[in-house]
């Protein structure tokens, strides 16, 4: 999509620009304070110590974790929410005036209202808890007419280091249990004592206890004791228990009755057995269930007689979610009705989802490289259609689009594409025992139907069929392997214009030629995304795939044909294709204490095509550009090399290597509102030379003079789970100019229309692009 602006007279820029300048100014909004008090502006922190052992950084970021209260949001010298709040107190009167007000509005800090003497002695408090237990902080306001600053300054000496740890447990079973695990504990002699390592460490304890059946237990009722050095900056920690610990926390509680209620309901009392009460593998059914009771039993590791372990209880949860089929499951814990007090019975409370689900989607769909139309998706889902938690899908996808601009202006395509998809929460294969794991592992098959017409040009008709398996190690490893992965496509139908264009590229020729792929598939990948408590966090996707082996295996065996560039040949009539291809997509989070973030992204790509077939499949070529790549060059337009697109992104040319970098800053504007800006790298690049296309092959000691480069802002609507996102990009570097002449900063001229609307590239899509 290309924008387009009203260019405006100089004067009348000059005008808005310096308008903008007074109001932004005037954003400070210190005039609005109350006569006797001053704005608060925030607080400065220094460290002092003659000790080496300090470390001052950490010190300086607990102090700063301790201020209260936050100063009002400032921009540069601004305060626009401030001001927000002031303007819009104007017309209260309003509904919307007052919806500005208290959502994008900030009232005023104010000096009156902030305790220095609270927050040093908290500043101290904080200190003591991480080791420095010998500090003072004191502190001095700076005042200006309408503003005020605290400043704090810390007094540390030598943190304090663990020298001894004990255990003096008044329970000898329990004693024993935590003495066995001493290598594990997060206490180490020697560490900086810390509160929060103290802590961490009770709930180790108790998390060893719940897995060796002691259900009451709980961390509060461990006590550690310090004992401060004399002499030197050190403490002995004696582990004990509180004397208000329950009897009942010191036995360990083994397993009842289990019982299982396949239909339970929060909306209605379902806890009584019905007539379809049943017992299986000595685990009590209470009602009739519509997944086969092997399934179910096949996730829930709790066991008459067992010990009570809370990673068995975890692990039994996580698989009922993830089986796919239950919208709710829990387990409860009731004492037995015998007398032995020792003794659980556990309840496990299932709510099935719904069985059918039918659905569908309209959206208007608006691409970078200026192509647009209506998308319908009508979906139909049935769970458990086997008994056995399977899922199936069929969808049926329909899109219409046209080029609004370059020389196939108007020109039209349409698609249908009709798919349908079976996935089993287990492995089926032969002679393999399920795993046991936290995560369910799941089978899926899928069959697809594709085709596609462009007006005058051609149709293009592919089969697509997937047979594979998905398991988790853990959740941040994850696992993909495709033995079968099936891909048929032919062009029909096709136009004297379109054969005139194969005919002037071969290699563009040769891609579009009827293709067989038949090969496996692998994709691990590494996602640190899933884990809350980790601040910065690391993605790593790795894919291979080849295709035509064992194709190539049965050729040779049956036809005993031999191999050669110029005979090729086929199975039952069809070329089949051989290749292969990786890519690496690794990724890195970096979150600030403000919660905005700082990513980078570096993606990696390459194919080589042999034996049967002399260039990849269009399908499995790399594009650069486009709305999750360098997006200021719209999708498919850059690239291979240095080659020159004619602008109509109608006819796709795609490489054999792909590199692109990519670096985001994402900041919260308010509320669900996110801003970004943005500069992204990359292109494609072929593996050997094409005569017909006017670019070099890839090259290691010269791709990175013939990337693309862009720069951007964007905003983005998150609601957490619906992420619309409009990004506004330029290029910065165009790698198909001559050499000297690629960087194009010194031509940038917003005011000019026509570069504008060459070089100004809107992207909008849903979701983050990476």
């Amino acid at each position: 999509m290309v924008k387009q602006r009203k260019m405006y007279p100089d004067k009348t820029v000059r005008f808005y620009v310096l308008a903008t300048l007074l109001s932004a100014a005037s954003c400070t909004a210190t005039r609005f304070v109350q006569k006797g008090d001053k704005l608060y502006t925030g607080a400065d922190i220094t460290v002092t110590t003659s000790d080496a052992a300090v470390d001052k950084r950490n010190v300086k970021k607990t102090a700063k974790q301790s201020l209260r209260p936050r100063p009002n949001h400032a921009f540069l010298w601004m305060r626009p929410r401030l001001w927000l709040y002031y303007r819009a107190g104007d017309s209260t009167g309003t509904r919307f005036g007052a919806w500005i007000r208290n959502t994008l509005g900030e009232p005023p800090v104010v000096m009156s209202s902030v305790k220095p003497d609270k927050t040093a002695a908290q500043i101290d408090t904080d200190l003591f808890n991480i080791g420095y237990f010998r500090s003072a902080t004191s502190y001095s306001l700076t005042e200006q007419e309408k503003t005020a600053r605290v400043s704090y300054e810390c007094e540390v000496h030598s943190p304090y280091t663990i020298s001894k740890i004990t255990h003096s447990l008044s329970d000898s079973l329990l004693q024993q249990i935590i003495d066995s695990s001493k290598t594990h504990s997060l206490l180490k002699v020697g560490d900086v004592y810390t509160l929060e390592a103290a802590k961490k460490e009770r709930e180790r304890i108790d998390a060893l206890l719940k897995d060796r059946g002691y259900f009451y237990f709980n961390p509060d009722y461990l006590l550690f004791k310090a004992y401060v050095g004399e002499d030197t900056p050190t403490v002995n920690l004696d582990l004990s228990m509180k004397d208000a610990t329950p009897a009942r926390a010191f036995i360990p509680c083994r397993i009842g009755t289990v019982y299982v209620d396949p239909g339970y309901s929060l909306r209605r009392d379902t806890s009584r057995a019905t007539n379809d009460t049943s017992i299986v593998d000595g685990v009590v059914f209470l009602r009739a269930s519509k997944i086969h009771r092997k399934v179910i039993l096949g996730s829930i590791f709790i066991r008459t007689n067992d010990l009570y372990s809370r990673t068995r209880h975890s692990v039994s949860l996580n698989r009922l979610m993830t089986m796919g089929s239950y919208n709710y499951a829990e387990i409860k814990y009731f004492p037995s009705d015998t007398s032995h007090p020792g003794v659980l019975n556990a309840h496990v409370l299932l709510t099935p989802m719904a069985r059918r689900l039918f659905g569908s989607e309209l959206v208007l769909v608006h691409k970078s490289n200026d192509f647009a139309g209506p998308e319908l998706t009508v979906g139909y889902q049935e769970r458990n259609i086997f008994g056995g938690a399977e899922l199936f899908k069929i969808d049926l996808n329909g899109s219409l689009e046209t080029q609004f601009s370059g020389i196939y202006k108007n020109r039209y395509s349409f698609k249908v594409n009709p798919t349908t998809k079976l996935e089993m929460p287990r492995l089926i294969i032969p002679f393999i025992r399920q795993p046991s794991g936290y995560f369910i592992p799941k089978t899926a098959i899928s069959l697809g139907y594709s085709f596609i017409k462009r007006i005058d040009f051609f149709d293009l008709q592919s089969l697509q069929a997937a047979f594979g398996y998905t398991w988790k190690e853990d959740i941040r490893k994850e696992h993909t392997l495709n033995p079968l992965n099936v891909n048929f496509s032919s062009i029909s139908n096709a136009s004297v214009r379109f054969n005139g264009l194969l005919d002037s590229i071969p290699f563009l020729k040769r891609s579009y030629e009827e293709q067989f792929i038949a090969g496996t598939k692998y994709s691990f990948t590494y996602n640190e995304r899933m884990i809350p408590e980790r601040k910065n966090r690391l993605y790593v996707n790795i894919t291979t795939e080849s295709s035509g082996n064992a194709l190539w295996l049965t050729d040779k065996i049956v036809t005993k044909i031999n191999d050669s560039p110029e005979n090729q040949h086929g199975i039952a009539g069809f070329d089949y294709s051989q290749f292969v291809r990786a890519t690496v997509d690794a990724r890195y989070y970096f979150t600030f204490p403000d919660n905005n973030k700082l990513v980078f992204r570096l993606y990696c790509g390459i194919g080589k095509a042999y034996g049967n077939s002399s260039t990849l499949p269009y399908t499995r070529q790399f594009f650069s550009g486009g709305t999750s790549g360098v997006r200021a060059f719209p999708v498919t337009t850059l690239g291979p090399g240095t080659y020159v697109h004619d602008g109509s992104s109608y006819i796709e040319l795609g490489g054999d290597v792909k590199v692109e970098a990519n670096v985001e800053y994402r900041w919260n504007v308010i509320s669900i509102v996110k801003g970004a800006i943005f500069v992204d790298a990359g292109n494609n690049w072929l593996l050997q030379p094409v005569s017909s296309i006017d670019s070099r092959p890839f090259a290691l000691n010269r791709f990175y003079r013939e990337l693309g480069v862009g720069a951007g802002i964007g905003l983005r609507l998150d609601a957490s789970f619906f992420v619309v996102r409009c990004d506004l990009a330029m290029p910065l570097r165009k790698p198909w100019l001559n050499e000297n002449e690629r960087w194009v900063l010194t031509a940038i001229d917003f005011g000019r229309y026509g570069w504008r609307r060459d070089n100004l590239i809107v992207n909008i899509a849903i979701g983050y692009p990476f």
